[in-house]
């Protein structure tokens, strides 16, 4: 059985993780997997037991950790890291295979402290130029790292990520709402829900601006909820505080979750009103097609690779437009004909990402390596 070596030690990340964990158990009855990661956090995992854990605990971007990379990957025919922070030196691979989900850092360089656009520039060019092969998760994203890095398209897959159905859908439980509000109490009754961070590029300041200029009945009907990391981030979008603090009218009506428990995100998801993704940079995008999975409509930015991912089934506005979104957002929180037909359409657009499909692929560019030159 052919070596199959995966850099893990991002499997607790929110997105990241997320691919590592759906993806690992479909590539064990077909290659002897080893990965690299914390023990105590792989053997958490179920498929835990069926693969070797090599110890590796050097931080992560640091130079210490390409040391260790070169030193601990063993003699394998593939090694596969699932982001662009690849070993720059050399390992004991006969291929390697890299996945880069998107280029923000290249795309929004200008938005980086120096040490961090330098090192991206650098490690992502160098990622795809060591690469055998590069798996990305749209055509988007594909379109720009041919941009940014010059490589050249048909070294490229390109393979959509799943959505966890089985966690996201539609029939959760009636007592799910006793449940959230068990764990939430602060939680209003009727919300607008928003899941990702405060990073520039999520564009909460759009929705923000947009929900501010709702009228106060609409306002008072449906919160605004944002799920997500308040803090703790390298580039946080201060312009969404300083809004905040310029808008007294909205304490009371925004509503910071902040870590949210995975079992619960479904919960937010079904007892959502709507789910409103204003991104103006992704590669994929999942908070969009869970919104669709767990039967809440969607209202999404019209930038990157959300239109080829959510198709048909979400309402789009221009990502800087607040006045477009406003209008928008009171369409369709006064029109329940309207989001039944998006939930409808959502639960349609989701029977086309599945992990299933999405392990077939990458085990087909997988299994296509061990038989090139």
């Amino acid at each position: 059985m052919p070596s199959l070596v995966i850099d893990a030690r991002m499997v607790h990340s929110s997105g990241i993780g997320v691919y590592l964990k759906q993806l690992i158990p479909f590539l064990l009855p077909s290659f002897q997997v080893s990965v690299l990661g914390k023990p105590e956090e792989i053997n958490e995992f179920a498929w835990a037991s069926s693969v070797q854990v090599i110890p590796a605990e050097a931080a992560i971007y640091s130079i210490k950790e390409q040391f260790e990379l070169a030193s601990k990957i063993p003699p394998c025919d593939i090694f596969w890291s699932p982001q662009y922070n690849v070993p720059l030196l050399p390992i004991r691979a006969k291929k390697r295979v890299v996945t880069i989900h998107d280029t923000y850092h290249l795309a929004y360089r200008h938005t980086l402290p120096l040490a961090q656009k330098v090192y991206a520039t650098a490690v992502m060019k160098a990622a795809v130029r060591l690469a055998d092969q590069v798996i990305t998760v749209s055509h988007f994203s594909q379109t720009e790292i041919v941009k940014y890095t010059s490589c050249p398209p048909e070294k490229i897959s390109v393979i959509y990520n799943g959505v966890d159905t089985l966690r996201f859908r539609a029939d959760l439980p009636e007592t799910a709402s006793k449940q959230l509000k068990d764990a939430l109490p602060e939680l209003p009754e009727n919300y607008l829900v928003y899941v990702g961070n405060v990073k520039p590029h999520k564009n909460l300041i759009t929705l923000l601006k947009a929900y501010a200029g709702l009228d106060s009945p609409l306002q008072a009907k449906y919160h605004l909820v944002i799920v997500g990391q308040k803090q703790g981030f390298i580039t946080p979008d201060q312009e969404v505080f300083q809004f905040l603090e310029q808008q007294p009218s909205l304490r009371g009506l925004v509503h910071f979750t902040g870590f949210v428990p995975d079992e619960l995100l479904p919960f937010l998801y079904k007892c959502a009103s709507l789910s409103v993704f204003p991104s103006v940079y992704e590669g994929f995008g999942l908070p969009p097609l869970e919104s669709m999975a767990s039967g809440c409509p969607v209202v999404a930015s019209s930038s990157a690779s959300i239109p080829e991912v959510c198709g048909d089934a979400a309402l789009y506005f221009r990502a800087l437009d607040a006045e477009e979104l406003r209008a928008l957002l009171k369409t369709v929180l006064t029109d329940e004909r309207l989001r039944a037909d998006l939930v409808k359409r959502g639960l349609k657009q989701i029977e086309e990402y599945t992990w299933e499909k999405s392990a077939a692929r990458h085990l087909s560019v997988l299994k296509g390596l061990l038989t090139s030159g």
